[in-house]
């Protein structure tokens, strides 16, 4: 599934040189920006606040600064193409965006409101035309990227643009002491099979919720593909720090039992392991990141359980820690594997404190996978680089909108 982005963007000389004199204006007013699109956006479509877009996300602006970074990020690569391609940013916003069912009808709804917003903050005499073709000429290179690889994301799926909910039922439940809740859903059709995924991948889960909204979010698959069964890890997320309570893992927590019917979405995912290959192998993990790294060593166990596979997990205490029997059962069944766990709270044979690479082994040759908070994605970054890892070596998961490096509440 790791479908290429389409070829090199580029912008025309006289667009690039009214980029790189807007670029900071743009940039310093950007939070005015997007508060204004999404206000307009769902004052135009009410629809979508209901029954596309996170709505805890948007209530902390999550979603607001996401969109902002990621047309920076790409506006900014534009007018200096010696900076690193935006093809991991490309990627994972794809991924996303075919988790949620988006064509590329929505882009032209998104390019109207956005354009609309920029006028109203920046005004029109700094919105002149020659402004106006050079950033909307940005938007169109992003978005056909985005919908050129959504496409082809569509095409591997077999399926139409879009067409990516099924319904299904779930057949287990199992309630894991950290509180995170393990659903397994098979097809609510019989004849048609949900299909296989790649380890590392999620699914898009829709709820209707009591005031009738139908609200979305993506969840790491922890089971070993095959079979037609999809099982996902959900944590309950509690009111706190400002964050409000997540409303789909409150609601699937209290209200879903075994034999209940949800609809889920196909597989998908950019970050994903080749369980297949030789090369050792680094899991790297925090918190609910934990869960997609279950369904790598649970594949592995089933393809290959004799790759050298280092897990390292970080977590506040052992009750805190998602899946944690089911890691040390992994662990025993991968006769290559050690398991490493970091506890703030002091735990047994664990480390106390914060994961620490300096204490780690590493095989000069691995392939490192990275999952978790932002902060911890930050520190672990920085671990990997000192100790000279390659980058092209280094593959990291992030859970919040696709922000690159900003906080938000994982509602």
């Amino acid at each position: 599934m790791n479908t290429a982005v389409r070829s090199e963007p580029e912008l025309e000389a006289h667009h690039a040189e009214i980029i790189r004199a807007t670029l900071p204006l743009v940039g310093a007013q950007v939070d005015a920006i997007t508060t204004v699109f999404y206000r307009t956006l769902f004052g135009n479509h009410p629809e979508l606040i209901r029954d596309l877009f996170n709505r805890g996300n948007q209530a902390q602006g999550s979603q607001a600064r996401a969109l902002a970074a990621s047309i920076a990020t790409f506006a900014t690569y534009l007018v200096d193409p010696q900076l690193p391609h935006p093809t991991a940013m490309l990627a994972r916003i794809g991924h996303k965006h075919a988790s949620l069912g988006v064509t590329a009808e929505q882009y032209q709804v998104v390019h109207d409101n956005l354009f609309a917003a920029i006028v109203e903050v920046l005004g029109a005499d700094v919105v002149t035309a020659p402004v106006a073709a050079a950033w909307d000429r940005v938007y169109w290179l992003m978005a056909d990227a985005l919908i050129d690889l959504e496409k082809q994301l569509y095409v591997a799926a077999g399926v139409e643009p879009g067409d990516v909910f099924r319904d299904v039922i779930v057949v287990e439940r199992t309630d894991d002491p950290s509180g995170v809740a393990v659903f397994a859903v098979e097809s609510a059709d019989p004849s048609a099979p949900l299909p296989s995924f790649l380890p590392g991948q999620y699914i898009s889960v829709g709820v209707r919720l009591p005031d009738g909204a139908r609200q979305l979010r993506q969840y790491s698959l922890v089971n070993a593909a095959g079979g037609g069964t999809l099982a996902f890890a959900v944590k309950r997320i509690d009111a706190a720090g400002g964050c409000p309570a997540g409303e789909v893992s409150s609601w699937l927590h209290q209200t879903v039992r075994p034999g209940d019917a949800l609809q889920v979405t196909l597989p998908f995912g950019d970050i994903v392991v080749d369980t297949a290959a030789t090369t050792p192998l680094v899991l790297i993990s925090a918190g609910v990141g934990a869960t997609p790294m279950i369904a790598i060593l649970e594949q592995l166990a089933v393809d290959n359980p004799d790759r050298p596979t280092v897990v390292l997990h970080a977590d506040r205490s052992p009750q805190t820690h998602p899946l944690r029997a089911r890691l040390r059962e992994l662990g025993t069944r991968l006769r290559a594997a050690t398991v490493e766990l970091w506890y703030e709270q002091e735990a047994g044979d664990a480390h106390h404190g914060l994961l620490d690479l300096a204490v780690v082994d590493l095989p000069a040759d691995a392939d490192i996978y990275v999952c978790g908070g932002s902060g911890f994605l930050d520190s672990v970054r920085a671990q990997l680089l000192a100790a000279d890892v390659p980058e092209e070596r280094i593959h990291i998961e992030q859970f919040t909108p696709t922000d690159w490096r900003l906080d938000g509440c994982p509602v």
